[in-house]
């Protein structure tokens, strides 16, 4: 009956239009363009371009591989329409479900899931492809309605492994002493230039805080005396200024200008403008940090197969850039991933990856993606064991369903110190992104409340 709807509608200029979106939306051409589009945005924008590619990825293997195989379906006569909406080229595949409204709902929930803002704008074209699908004659409205179901089903199942971006700032402990500086008086802010992919901060630093003095990583070394810190810079910058911070027991200032801004974004600094406000108003909260071997990390440190896939990415995205290279690198690693033997606090395993965060990191699964507390002076320990039978495939399975909290080949502990050693030659640990010098032992402790932070 809705078939025979459609097929009676008038001709009109829309029937050209929708063959030519059912087309772009081919291989999902169409959500990987608006895809590169909203991940030229920042936060939930990105996020949502991310999430929904996720999606798509979960949604056409549904609908397309064990959809398709399981329930065969002749597709509509192509006499049921007029000529001139048909498709030059019909699809031969089983008509049920609709791989083109599985990857439309998942592209566009998946979206909405992270910024309603986005999804309200991708909903309507994603409407549009689906019903693309019977007005073109190539798809019964119940192929629609079922492949619509895969996909808002497949980006809702990624929040398993994948949680939300949270807006709240994680919890931290209150801090009493800090004070305003008017004009950046009294501040000196370390910038690195090089970080991230925008312009150089130092103009807008310098107008905001024209009081302050505004030096390069180069000058780290010798620091002059300050009231506070700044930093402008990645995770590694960060971590590298937060050490002398916390040693000094000077307060930081902290823009985040970097790529990803890990730390800001979990202490709930977005911006210049939060942490200008915080500074004129002199508020603020002291959070954990976290050693091994005296280095101080502000996010993870890692042993294994990290810090191999940290050199091979920096030795390719000169040519290839920072995403495609750390894919590739991946692929190296795990092609190439040899266990290592090591004793965990008295206990010795062949070990795959061992991981620690500076705090408690959800979900429980391996892919630590938010950290809700910055106050529980605890380390979050994962590591995967390499002493199980087929542990590396039962890893990747564990992985994929969002389920490896509840597999013997993963651990994960909260402690508050950690001794790792290394039987063998000396191996590289990686903090915060960077590889750091080799050793055989590795002594992880967390320090609670070590860092103060301007924050609104």
């Amino acid at each position: 009956m809705l078939m025979r709807a459609s097929a009676d509608l008038p001709a009109s200029r829309l029937d050209n239009g929708l063959k030519r979106l059912s087309k772009a939306a081919n291989h999902s051409l169409l959500w990987f363009v608006v895809a590169a589009v909203l991940a030229t945005g920042k936060g939930p924008f990105r996020r949502g371009a991310l999430r929904g590619l996720a999606a798509i990825a979960g949604a056409s293997a549904s609908a397309n591989l064990v959809g398709k195989s399981l329930f065969p379906r002749r597709r509509p006569a192509a006499d049921l329409i007029p000529p001139e909406r048909r498709l030059s080229k019909r699809p031969t595949s089983s008509s049920f479900p609709s791989g083109h409204s599985a990857s439309a709902a998942a592209f566009a929930t998946a979206v909405a899931l992270e910024s309603p803002r986005a999804g309200a704008v991708v909903a309507p074209l994603a409407a549009a492809v689906a019903y693309s699908r019977v007005h073109t004659g190539v798809h019964w409205p119940t192929d629609v309605v079922a492949g619509a179901a895969v996909g808002v089903g497949a980006a809702y199942l990624t929040r398993r492994w994948w949680p939300l971006g949270v807006n709240e700032p994680a919890s931290a402990y209150e801090h009493a002493d800090l004070t305003a500086l008017q004009d950046g008086d009294g501040l000196v802010v370390v910038v690195n230039p090089s970080s991230g992919i925008g312009p150089d901060p130092t103009p807008r630093i310098v107008e905001e805080w024209p009081k302050a003095q505004v030096v390069t990583v180069e000058d780290l070394g010798d620091l002059p005396e300050a009231k506070a810190l700044g930093v402008a810079g990645g995770d590694g910058t960060v971590a590298a200024v937060a050490a002398v911070a916390a040693e000094r027991d000077l307060p930081l200032v902290l823009v985040p200008s970097g790529t990803l801004n890990h730390f800001a974004r979990d202490v709930g600094i977005t911006g210049l403008h939060d942490t200008a406000q915080a500074v004129a108003d002199g508020v603020g909260v002291r959070v954990d940090l976290a050693q091994v071997n005296g280095q101080w990390f502000v996010n993870t440190a890692s042993l294994g197969g990290y810090p191999d896939m940290v050199r091979i990415r920096e030795k390719l995205q000169q040519r290839w850039g920072k995403w495609p290279a750390a894919a590739m690198a991946l692929f190296r690693v795990l092609q190439r991933a040899r266990p290592l033997e090591m004793t965990i606090d008295g206990d010795r395993h062949l070990v795959w990856l061992l991981f620690v965060g500076n705090g408690p990191y959800r979900p429980k699964g391996f892919a630590p993606t938010m950290r809700p507390r910055l106050d529980d002076g605890l380390l979050d320990v994962r590591y995967v064991r390499a002493d199980r039978r087929f542990s590396r495939t039962r890893f990747f399975l564990g992985a994929l369903l969002g389920a490896l909290e509840h597999s013997r080949t993963y651990r994960h502990l909260e402690v508050a110190s950690l001794n790792v050693e290394v039987h063998g030659p000396p191996i590289s640990i990686a903090t915060d992104g960077e590889v750091r010098d080799k050793a055989t032992h590795f002594r992880f402790r967390s320090r609670a409340a070590a860092l103060g932070i301007y924050r609104p």
